[in-house]
């Protein structure tokens, strides 16, 4: 089956890297950026709070395509607080002096709405990094990087120097899990580069 030219899928983020992952796996998207309240609640856990982002990204692009809709978020999480963007240089400091030499956890959730109605997974990725001297976090932040990055950092860019060992799926540190996010735009009728994952899938979220 030739490789469709025109959209199957609407992207409702504005991340180059999220999409670049789905060219990836043959998916061409429209792309619809949908701002949501990203607010942690009071007494969220990483998981759910991630799942409802995904799903709230999806849901609001509803109303602006007739395409399958996806959404995702990305936390990364140390000690059981999630770390956002970083406001500033100090915060980025502080956030990559409080992950240097330490694992930490990147949770990644997906959210697919189509025919299936919203199908969602969530992707838990453990990350080690290096002892990080302060010349190399000030460097860093200079790099620009690091600027919209959950946790200060991106690992497919310049941060990857610092990274001694991922345990799980390093595209879900990216910002999409590609095995689970095939197997989702599978269950809504979305093609991939081969059909390889037209099978009935189902995913525990």
């Amino acid at each position: 089956m030739p490789h469709p030219q025109f959209p199957v899928l609407c992207l409702a983020s504005a991340s180059p890297r999220r999409k670049a992952l789905l060219a990836s796996i043959g998916v061409k998207v429209d792309i619809i950026a949908c701002d949501v309240d990203e607010t942690l609640l009071p007494g969220e856990v990483s998981v759910d709070y991630v799942i409802r982002l995904a799903m709230a990204k999806a849901s609001a692009a509803i109303p602006s395509t007739d395409l399958p809709i996806l959404g995702s978020d990305t936390a990364v999480v140390l000690d059981d607080c999630v770390l956002g963007k970083p406001q500033d240089a100090d915060h980025a400091a502080a956030m990559l002096r409080s992950l240097s030499g330490r694992s930490h956890d990147v949770v990644t959730a997906v959210a697919v709405h189509g025919p299936g109605g919203m199908l969602t997974a969530c992707v838990t990725t453990q990350v080690t990094m290096r002892r990080l001297s302060e010349a190399e976090i000030a460097a860093y932040w200079r790099t620009g990087e690091p600027q919209d990055k959950a946790g200060g950092y991106a690992i497919q860019g310049k941060a990857a120097i610092f990274v001694e060992r991922i345990a799980g799926s390093h595209s879900a540190v990216v910002g999409l899990p590609l095995y689970e996010t095939a197997e989702l735009l599978s269950r809504q009728g979305v093609p991939l580069w081969d059909g390889a994952w037209e099978h009935d899938a189902g995913l525990p979220c």
